[in-house]
């Protein structure tokens, strides 16, 4: 049975799925748009910092304030409408409430709510990515150990990356290397909030009018949001990664397969089976036409001469060899899209995408010349941004992960493109966030420890 039809049949019975939403920002709105139109599924309640905030946003979506007229859960629960509220924690507790869509863009903050949620019994739908960079596959065995799910939201890059990569691993195809598209020239990693709308074609005058926040939109420029999405892939799929850093290949769609190759065989990959991005930019600057920037794609080989001959049959665009074939989605629709996951998680028991190991690391990295006493600011800001490493050399390093580094103060200085260890800052050591991120080092970095003793 489809998903659409398990969601009609709970329409049908009178048990629709209940999600809680916390954060009804931008990504939260999207999802928003789409429940009135989704059947079987109830919105029961909506957690925000700000209620009034979260109104808007609903009557941005066209929702009419009928539907918001609850003022606790149990009215929201006999109205069909949804209780609105300030209190995460009065939300996570709810016994009817049977997932929780995490939706802040807070990592910090992102990791107390999923944690809770696993606590009180709840799965979740985490569209933090950055949080779970850094720690997802502790949340993701925390939430197993608990006996609910964990999952990345689909319509987000990670998500539908992971999809491809299991349609081809499902059909026996291995994957040589899967990946998103961006918008990418080396120096934009020195981009800060002031300098990123030159870079997207917009006035700061027609950023403003449009509402558009320089620092979010500077964390996609600068390569954080990039490395951060590669990383939640390498870890749910068990990828690899560049060694040092992803290499951004200008690549149209109709060339992906000629590009992520390996290297001795013609392409830039290491070695098959990496997680990489591909630009839309040439190296100096030209548009490329039919680019995959919004897109998600996976390259797979044809491993004999019978599959590659029905390549050649039915026309898929391969590399010069005829032995790599792409499979691409050249849009991606955000939040309109986490329905799937609400769907998939509720009536399936699966998660679209889950961290099962640690293989990829995002770590924070100068952008000029930093001295001690200087505050970094975190994702798409001044001072650093995220740079993806293999969880085995950052661990190593003790890298500064990309998601707790803000409002955190240097202790030492730190030279421009320099990646960022634990012993260059003074950490809040008190919240869950570092707390559980320290855990999966001691948990999963045992391993690399158990290397680096054989190697010396």
């Amino acid at each position: 049975m489809s998903l659409y039809q398990k969601l009609m049949q709970r329409e049908a019975e009178g048990r629709p799925v209940r999600v809680g939403l916390i954060g009804a920002g931008k990504f939260g709105a999207m999802y928003l748009a789409q429940v009135p139109r989704t059947p079987g599924v109830h919105l029961a309640a909506i957690a925000d910092l700000s209620p009034d905030n979260a109104r808007a946003s609903l009557a941005r979506v066209g929702w009419k304030d009928d539907r918001t007229r609850a003022t606790s859960m149990q009215q929201a629960l006999a109205q069909g409408s949804t209780w609105i509220t300030e209190d995460w924690q009065a939300l996570v507790r709810e016994d009817a409430i049977d997932i929780v869509v995490e939706c802040t863009g807070n990592p910090v903050a992102a990791v107390s709510h999923v944690l809770a949620a696993i606590e009180h019994g709840k799965h979740v739908v985490n569209v933090t990515v950055e949080a779970d960079a850094f720690c997802g596959p502790l949340l993701a065995r925390r939430a197993a150990q608990a006996g609910v799910i964990y999952s990345l939201a689909f319509g987000d890059q990670p998500a539908l990356i992971c999809d491809l990569v299991d349609w081809a691993r499902t059909c026996g195809f291995p994957v040589i290397a899967a990946g998103r598209g961006h918008k990418w020239l080396p120096h934009f990693s020195e981009s800060t909030p002031e300098t990123v709308w030159g870079h997207y074609g917009l006035t700061p005058e027609q950023a403003r009018r449009g509402g558009l926040n320089p620092k979010m939109f500077n964390s996609f420029l600068d390569g954080s949001k990039p490395s951060i999405e590669s990383a939640a892939v390498a870890n749910a799929t068990g990828l690899s990664v560049p060694s040092d850093g992803l290499r951004y290949p200008p690549a149209s769609v109709r060339d992906i397969p000629f590009v992520t190759r390996p290297v001795n065989e013609g392409g830039v990959l290491e070695r098959k089976g990496m997680v990489e991005v591909v630009s839309s930019l040439e190296a100096d600057g030209r548009l490329i036409d039919y680019d995959i920037r919004m897109g998600v794609w996976v390259t797979v080989e044809g491993e004999t001469e019978y599959i590659r001959n029905c390549f050649e049959e039915y026309n898929a665009h391969t590399d010069p060899t005829g032995r790599y074939f792409t499979l691409y989605k050249r849009w991606h629709l955000i939040g309109l899209e986490v329905g799937m996951s609400v769907a998939s998680v509720a009536l399936r028991g699966e998660a679209t995408g889950v961290a099962t190991c640690w293989q990829a690391d995002v770590v924070a990295t100068a952008k000029r010349d930093l001295q001690p006493g200087e505050l970094l600011d975190g994702e798409g800001g001044y001072t650093v941004w995220g740079k993806l490493l293999p969880a085995e050399r950052s661990f190593a390093l003790g890298g500064l992960p990309l998601g707790l580094a803000h409002n955190v103060k240097l202790v030492r200085p730190v030279k421009k493109g320099q990646s960022l260890s634990w012993e260059d800052v003074a950490m809040d050591t008190s919240t869950p966030a570092y707390a559980l991120r320290r855990e999966m080092e001691t948990v999963f970095g045992q391993a690399f420890a158990g290397e680096l003793v054989s190697q010396s």
